[in-house]
């Protein structure tokens, strides 16, 4: 068997705003009744965060809970743990009906860093970005460029953003080449 890698082999960027590949990183989609006592309880003893409300991000340090859908949850954790937290939540959800598949390999995570990030993204998904409608701790999908992604900001200028590993390399340069073009002086610098 080979060894993992992660989709963009750490490329970044140099600039006001890096855009950076952030590795690998464990990925869990849980899909069944968000509100079933159980699976708040397996998700908060996989990660320390709190169960998410609708398009939230509970992060308890490295490890996190994305709100996907009112029946899905992203669970984010160490590359390594996937596998633990798959048995966990097996047992943790016998009999009750859910769906739980490890999709760390099929996704690649990206940051993008710097006093106008917000712009970077916003040049290429067509959701509402000011700080006063996307602050950090919230989570979206959209489109970015042509392809689906999801994103989240973990500061007032850090976004991390998931994709398709087999588009990964298109987002990149998307946000690379969005963030070498500058700001456009849509957003109020750093928020």
């Amino acid at each position: 068997m080979s060894d993992p890698i992660s989709a963009l082999l750490g490329r970044e960027t140099q600039g006001s705003v890096q855009v950076s590949d952030t590795g690998l990183r464990g990925m869990i989609t849980l899909r069944g009744d968000l509100s079933y006592g159980k699976m708040k309880s397996i998700c908060k003893d996989l990660t320390g965060a709190a169960m998410p409300g609708l398009r939230e991000a509970q992060f308890k340090g490295e490890n996190g809970l994305l709100w996907m859908s009112p029946d899905e949850v992203l669970i984010l954790l160490p590359y390594a743990d996937v596998a633990d937290g798959l048995a966990k939540i097996a047992k943790a959800m016998k009999g009750q009906h859910h769906l739980a598949v490890n999709v760390s390999d099929a996704r690649a995570v990206l940051q993008v860093q710097g006093p106008f990030a917000r712009e970077v993204i916003a040049k290429l998904a067509p959701v509402d970005l000011h700080p006063d409608a996307f602050p950090p701790g919230q989570v979206l999908r959209t489109r970015l460029g042509q392809i689906a992604a999801a994103l989240w900001m973990t500061d007032a200028q850090t976004f991390q953003i998931i994709c398709f590993r087999s588009v990964a390399d298109y987002a990149f340069d998307l946000l690379a080449a969005s963030a070498a073009a500058g700001p456009v002086g849509h957003f109020p610098r750093g928020t």
